[in-house]
């Protein structure tokens, strides 16, 4: 028996499994704080299932804790951002391409220092062991604990970054260390970005995996706990705590892997409809097609592991403005169910639309009675159309393609998706994101 939860913008899900039999599914609203609405999912997931703690074999968690703190520049660690590549390298120092916001959150220090290989792995220079030292000195003046080092095609030899790190520890024993070659790919900027950014939720990182793991122990669960990445595989907790940018992705992660499992198609192009945003991305053998480029996260380009994932503000909790007509991008979120008018609230919502269009029986419909038939047709419509223009996108071919439907958002398609050639909405769907992560 195994235990999934997936936290999103507006629900959090949660599932126990036996093998592949999904036994019991719950779905609440997140919470600001994300971790009482796991505990509250985890709680549910086992109440009245009659399965004793002691037989939960794992709890596999997908969190968007580390993705909205940068996003949302919160709870960031300022940085030390090393280099090494001097004398080359000196025009475009790090953070260069980073927005000035948050640049500010993790504060902005960069320092440059001799070192780096060129791409058959020659040196550039020699590693300055003088001038690590100053930095941890300058760092320690500062107050930083955390720090990122980033060398020149260290992909090719990491020989530099380890020798830095191993200085920086001597010096100062209780920092935390983000090493380049470990998270990204060639590219010297977006392999840096992503241990600049690694780095700033090292901390953050620490409390949250902590978090889950007390309320496994209040709940006598005890079980190995694992946190779903980027590549549609898990890692242990605490692996997570060392590289908290490997789970930025895993929302849209866990729902592809979810919708392979439930509907038992290896390769076609996922739509998840959740309660803030619809995610887009074609499955290949059961896993999710990996970005080839670099990514943007937060504004910041960066190369690590990420899904293929075409994201558009559209789901459940979606505004609906009229005079001009627009669905999204805003959403009450995880605000739905007191926000929206089917459950007494005064915000326009796409959920509002598909129940005055007949495609859900959520809360009190004669809340919307008196909308506009032509507002609530004209809305589908553009829904379907927002839907279609974004299977469109991640096709790579005009061969029509199995797509499959899943999130608790998938009631706004009401009809037949351009260019499918069946469409698929597998039991569970609700939940597929939960299942993905179990």
């Amino acid at each position: 028996m195994r235990i999934g939860i997936d936290v999103g913008g507006t629900n959090t899900d949660a599932v126990l499994m036996n093998g592949s039999r999904v036994v019991r599914e719950h779905k609440e609203p997140t919470t600001l704080d994300v971790t009482t609405g796991v505990t509250s999912s985890l709680q549910a997931a086992l109440c009245n299932s009659g399965v004793p703690t002691s037989q939960i074999d794992g709890v596999m968690i997908g969190t968007t804790h580390f993705t909205n703190a940068f996003v949302e520049r919160d709870r960031l660690m300022e940085v030390a951002a090393i280099r090494l590549g001097l004398p080359a390298t000196e025009c475009l120092p790090p953070m260069v391409d980073w927005p000035a916001d948050l640049k500010e959150a993790v504060g902005n220090h960069a320092y440059l220092c001799h070192g780096g290989n060129e791409f058959n792995g020659r040196p550039i220079s020699p590693l300055d062991e003088r001038e690590i030292r100053c930095v941890a000195q300058d760092m320690e003046d500062k107050g930083l604990k955390s720090a990122a080092i980033s060398s020149v095609f260290s992909p090719v030899d990491p020989d530099m970054e380890n020798r830095a790190a191993a200085i920086l520890k001597a010096e100062m024993p209780d920092i935390t260390i983000s090493l380049s070659h470990e998270i990204g790919r060639i590219g010297l900027l977006e392999r840096e970005n992503a241990a600049i950014m690694n780095a700033s939720l090292r901390e953050l990182a620490h409390k949250i995996i902590g978090s889950f793991r007390d309320a496994l122990m209040e709940m006598d669960i005890d079980a190995p706990f694992f946190i779903s990445q980027n590549d549609g595989t898990l890692m242990s907790a605490e692996l997570a705590e060392r590289y908290p940018v490997l789970t930025f992705a895993s929302g849209p992660t866990n729902s592809m892997r979810g919708a392979a499992f439930l509907s038992g198609i290896k390769d076609a192009v996922v739509v998840d409809l959740g309660g803030t945003t619809t995610d887009v991305g074609m499955l290949l053998h059961g896993f999710p097609r990996e970005a080839s480029g670099a990514m943007e996260v937060g504004g910041v380009r960066t190369n690590f592991r990420m899904p293929d994932v075409y994201s558009v503000g559209l789901g459940g909790g979606s505004i609906v403005s009229h005079n001009p007509l627009k669905i999204g991008p805003r959403s009450v979120g995880y605000e739905l169910t007191r926000q929206g008018m089917v459950f007494g609230g005064p915000v326009l919502t796409a959920t509002d639309v598909a129940v005055a269009g007949g495609l859900a029986s959520i809360g009190e419909k004669q809340a919307i009675e008196s909308l506009d038939s032509s507002l609530i047709e004209d809305s589908l419509t553009a829904i379907q159309t927002i839907v279609d223009n974004a299977v469109d996108r991640m096709r790579t071919s005009a061969k029509p393609i199995p797509v499959i439907l899943v999130g608790g958002g998938s009631i706004l398609v009401s009809k037949p998706v351009q260019g499918a050639s069946e469409i698929i909405k597998p039991d569970h769907f609700a939940v597929a994101n939960a299942v993905g992560a179990a």
